[in-house]
């Protein structure tokens, strides 16, 4: 008799390719043809924010060149670790509004979930690069906390999973998270903030269209790209997927020295995105968190650059140029 062998199951694309994602400097200088002796942080200031970027984003970077604007994005600079007096540890006061279960509420009518702290790539402008996510991402006891968090309060009708990147997190307990949601009648729409779709559009497979487009609850899903670079052929086909099961899709860029601080860029990436099905939604001034103040564009060229674009694209293709601001009630609107 023949021994029945249950099938093994199936490692998603996605996983695999965060698995052979760069996490060694040496690696991705040798990949983009860089030299050796390009600066960087020591690995021992990198310990807590290392180098992480998947293989396809590097694909996008031009090789031999270290003012790429995808590559300036992840790299570990030395003027990280120079110190900048108005630049701190929580740039955004996120901490002073955390509650119980990862649950983040600024803003009246909507909450923002810290899912994980898990990302597919490390930014190195990112606004919660020194948050505490150990003790605080709300799928720590099956989102149990959080969910009691939300259902104790009337007034939220919007989630918002956050992170870290919630994308990060297998199907299979993100189905769980929905279901969970699904059922706590005041909510009405389930917004997801994620840079995965951008830099590992493998992400965008049916088991994540499975459960998202299941829920009763309205579906957003808000991506993150800086550059038109970023917006190769399997992007647009992860958004075209997207966009076929009906959810819209925003995006949110940061405005970041030497990457999009120029009105040809700008329009780039504004007529790129939406080539892939993607409206501007907003344009961040960038948030001053430590180690990030070698991005920062001045307030002022930001608004000429924004009211320059709302002279050559169609206002819907017009970012607004935004900043927040801890205690506020909401984002700032700096131009547009």
């Amino acid at each position: 008799m023949n021994a029945v062998t249950s099938p093994q199951r199936l490692v998603p694309a996605w996983q695999t390719a965060l698995t052979e994602a760069f996490t060694r400097p040496a690696e991705l200088l040798e990949f983009l043809r860089l030299p050796a002796s390009l600066p960087a942080l020591r690995l021992a200031e990198m310990r807590d924010f290392p180098l992480r970027v998947p293989r396809g984003f590097a694909e996008r970077m031009a090789k031999g060149n270290p003012r790429d604007p995808l590559f300036l994005q992840i790299w570990p600079s030395p003027r990280e670790a120079e110190p900048h007096r108005d630049f701190v540890v929580d740039a955004v006061g996120d901490l002073s509004k955390l509650k119980a279960g990862g649950i983040i509420h600024k803003y009246h009518g909507r909450a923002l979930v810290i899912a994980t702290g898990a990302c597919a790539v490390n930014c190195r402008y990112c606004f919660r690069r020194h948050f505490p996510y150990g003790e605080t991402r709300a799928s720590r006891n099956h989102w149990r906390a959080m969910l009691a968090e939300l259902a104790a309060d009337e007034t939220i009708e919007e989630v918002i999973l956050s992170g870290g990147d919630p994308l990060s997190l297998t199907d299979d307990k993100l189905a769980e998270l929905a279901q969970g949601l699904d059922e706590i009648p005041h909510l009405k729409r389930l917004r997801l903030h994620t840079r995965q779709p951008i830099v590992l559009p493998e992400r965008v497979n049916d088991d994540l269209l499975d459960w998202l487009t299941a829920t009763r609850l309205k579906p957003i899903v808000v991506l993150h790209a800086n550059h038109a670079n970023e917006l190769d052929k399997a992007v647009g086909l992860a958004t075209a997927r997207l966009r076929a099961a009906g959810i819209p899709l925003l995006n949110q860029s940061v405005l970041l020295a030497g990457v999009n601080d120029t009105l040809d860029e700008l329009k780039s990436l504004s007529e790129r995105l939406f080539e892939v099905g993607v409206l501007p939604y907003y344009l961040h001034l960038l948030d001053r968190v430590q180690g990030s103040a070698h991005f920062e564009v001045d307030e002022a060229v930001g608004k000429a650059l924004v009211r320059e674009l709302a002279g050559h694209l169609p206002g819907y293709l017009v970012p607004r140029l935004v900043r927040e601001i801890a205690g506020k009630p909401a984002k700032t609107w700096i131009a547009w």
